[in-house]
C-alpha cells in the first residue's frame, strides 16, 4: 500500500540566587508558583486552579555544530527563571498549525498542574506529542488546563525538531554519529528523560507517565512503543489518529536525503554535512516546502520497523488507548472541492494505479454529483483505505487487533460529524469527523487558524467533558471512564469499540460496524 504522507503534510499546512537540589519544590513566591528543577529554579504562572510553567528548555539549542545531531543537555541558568511564556516554535513554514517560524533554539516543554499540587504528591502525568505531519505544528497549540482540571493529573507538551532539520537522513549525518533521520524523536525521547529526572519536583509520578500523540504525534507513539531507548520512560500510550506504517529504512531516507542535499548546492559527500550547517533555516525550508518525512527504522533509535513490532508482539506491554475519526480523509480533501469528474478519476488512477478501475466502480460517481462530490468521495477513499500515513479506516481498524492480541487496548472511533469542522471554508463544505476534528474537544486552545471549541453547542461541551474524563480516567488507572457516559471495555472485536458522540450519547459498537462502514472487506481484498 502507497502511503500519501505529503498529502498529509499539504493539508496541515495541524541572577543570583543559589539553585537547591533538584528534585524539590520552594513554596510560592509572589507573583506566581516556584519549582526547582535540575538546571534552575522556574516561576510559573497561576490561573483558574492551574499552575503552568512554560517554556522550559529541555536540551541545548541544536543549532550550528549541533544542528543534525543528537540532543545535548540543557544548560543551567542563574536565579529564577520566568517560565510564564512559550517557547520557540520549532522551524516550519507557515500553515494553518502557526506562523512561520526560523528559530532553532526551540527544544522547550510545558508542565501544567493542579494549583494544589505540591513536590512528592505523585499525580498521574500525560505527556503530549503535537501533530503536524512531523512538518509543522508545536505545543503552543495544546493548553492542558481542561485535563488538568477535570482529571487532576499533570499535563506535559513539548516542542521537537521537525521537517528536514528534525528527520533529515545522508550517508554523510550516518558516518558522523551511526544513525541519522530521527532527530526530532530523539528529542522526545530528552523530553521524556527529563521528566523522569523533574516530574516529582512539580508533583508528578515518574513511575506513572502516559505519553499521547495525534497524527505525527500517534506515529511517535508507535515508535516509542517500538523502540528500546524509550522503555520504562512511559505506563500507558494514546495513539489518536495515528498509525505505525509511517517510517521508512534508512536507505530509502538517505536517498530522499541527498535528493535534498543536492537541492541545497552540497552534492559533494564528502562536505555535505558542514555544508549543510550552513545553510540558512530559512533556506532549507524553502527547499524542502514539498517534501514528507518520516522517522527512520533499522537504525539505534528504532531498530525494529514498528509495524512489524506490533505484529511480532515486541512492543512495551503497556496499556494502550488507540482510536481514529469517522471521516479523517474529508480533512485531507478539503482541496478538492471544485474538482471535475475528469479530474477525480485522475486523481485515482495516479493515487491507486493498480487498482483504479474496481475503486471507481466501488467508489462511483454519482448522477447528482455537485462540487463538493470529489471531495466527499476522495475523503472516503483516504478514509476507508489508510492511505494517508496508515491513518483511519481498515488499517486502524487492523492495528487495533494488533494490539489487543498483545497488551491492554481500548478502542474509539469520534463519530461525531455535525461538529463546526476545522475552518468555516470551503463555504459549504461538510467536514464531517475529519482528521484533527477531535483535538479542541481535548485541548480547546486548539484551531487550524479559526477558533473552535468557542463555537460548540450545549451537546458538544458535554462531548468535550466525556472525552476529558474517559482520557484523564486512562492516564491515572490504565481504563478509561467517565460517569454518566456509556462504559468503555477492553477491546475484544465484538460490542467494545466505543463510537464517541456529542450529548451524552455515545455508545459501544461492535468492530463489524467499523469494518463495514469502511469498506474494509474491499479493501483487505487487494492485500
Amino acid at each position: 500500500m502507497r502511503i500519501l504522507l505529503g498529502c498529509l503534510s499539504a493539508a496541515l499546512l495541524l541572577l543570583a540566587a543559589p539553585v537547591a537540589n533538584a528534585g524539590t519544590a520552594t513554596a510560592d513566591h509572589a507573583g506566581g508558583p516556584v519549582v526547582r528543577v535540575d538546571t534552575g529554579v522556574l516561576r510559573g504562572a497561576r490561573s483558574g486552579g492551574v499552575d503552568s510553567f512554560l517554556g522550559i528548555p529541555y536540551a541545548r539549542p541544536p543549532v550550528d555544530a549541533l544542528r543534525w545531531r543528537s540532543p545535548q543537555p540543557a544548560q543551567p541558568w542563574p536565579g529564577i527563571r520566568s517560565a510564564t511564556s512559550y517557547g520557540n516554535r520549532c522551524p516550519a513554514l507557515a500553515s494553518t498549525n502557526g506562523p512561520e517560524s526560523t528559530t532553532e533554539d526551540c527544544l522547550f516543554l510545558n508542565v501544567q498542574r493542579p494549583a494544589w499540587a505540591h513536590a512528592g504528591q505523585r499525580l498521574p502525568v500525560y505527556f503530549w506529542i503535537h501533530g503536524g505531519g512531523l512538518v509543522n505544528g508545536s505545543s503552543n497549540q495544546h493548553d492542558g488546563s481542561q485535563l488538568v482540571g477535570i482529571g487532576n493529573i499533570i499535563v506535559v507538551t513539548i516542542n521537537y525538531r521537525l521537517g528536514a532539520l528534525g528527520f533529515l537522513a545522508l550517508p554523510a549525518l550516518t558516518a558522523q554519529a551511526g544513525q541519522s533521520g530521527n532527530y526530532g524523536f530523539l528529542d522526545q525521547q530528552t523530553a521524556l528523560r527529563w521528566v523522569q529526572r523533574n516530574i516529582d519536583a512539580f508533583g508528578g509520578d515518574p513511575a506513572h507517565v502516559t505519553i499521547g500523540g495525534e497524527s505525527a504525534g500517534g506515529w511517535s507513539v508507535c515508535s516509542h512503543l517500538a523502540a528500546p531507548g524509550s522503555r520504562g520512560l512511559f505506563a500507558g500510550a494514546v495513539m489518536e489518529s495515528g498509525s505505525c506504517v509511517a517510517t521508512q529504512t534508512l536507505a530509502t531516507a538517505q536517498t530522499e536525503g541527498t535528493a535534498i542535499a543536492t537541492k541545497l548546492g552540497c552534492a559533494d559527500a564528502t562536505t555535505a554535512a558542514a555544508c549543510l550547517r550552513g545553510k540558512s533555516v530559512a533556506d532549507i525550508l524553502q527547499a524542502t516546502a514539498a517534501n514528507g518525512f518520516q522517522m527512520v527504522h533499522g537504525v539505534p533509535a528504532i531498530p525494529e520497523d514498528p509495524d512489524a513490532a506490533v505484529r511480532d508482539g515486541t512492543i512495551a506491554r503497556v496499556p494502550v488507548l488507540v482510536g481514529a475519526n469517522r471521516d479523517e480523509g474529508r480533512t485531507f480533501a478539503a482541496g478538492f472541492v471544485g474538482m471535475t469528474r475528469d479530474g477525480y478519476v485522475t486523481w485515482v488512477n495516479t493515487n491507486v494505479p493498480v487498482n483504479a478501475t474496481a475503486v471507481l466502480s466501488h467508489y462511483p460517481w454519482p448522477a447528482n454529483a455537485d462540487s463538493f462530490t470529489a471531495a466527499y468521495l476522495a475523503g472516503a477513499i483516504l478514509t476507508d483505505s489508510g492511505r494517508v500515513g496508515g491513518i483511519g479506516g481498515c488499517v486502524n481498524n487492523t492495528l487495533v487487533g494488533q494490539f489487543a492480541r498483545v497488551t491492554p487496548t481500548f478502542a474509539y472511533e469520534f463519530d461525531h460529524r455535525t461538529g463546526p469542522g476545522l475552518q468555516p471554508t470551503p463555504s459549504g463544505y461538510v467536514w464531517g469527523a475529519g482528521h484533527a476534528a477531535e483535538l479542541a474537544y481535548l485541548w480547546p486552545s486548539f484551531d487550524n487558524g479559526t477558533p473552535i471549541a468557542p463555537t460548540f453547542d450545549a451537546a458538544e461541551r458535554q462531548l468535550a467533558t466525556d472525552m476529558s474524563r474517559y482520557w484523564t480516567s486512562f492516564v491515572t488507572t490504565g481504563q478509561p471512564s467517565a460517569p454518566a457516559s456509556a462504559q468503555w471495555p477492553r477491546y475484544n472485536h465484538s460490542q467494545s469499540v466505543l463510537s464517541l458522540r456529542a450529548g451524552g450519547h455515545s455508545v459501544t459498537i461492535p468492530d463489524t460496524t467499523i469494518t463495514s462502514e469502511h469498506q474494509c472487506d474491499f479493501w483487505n481484498s487487494f492485500g
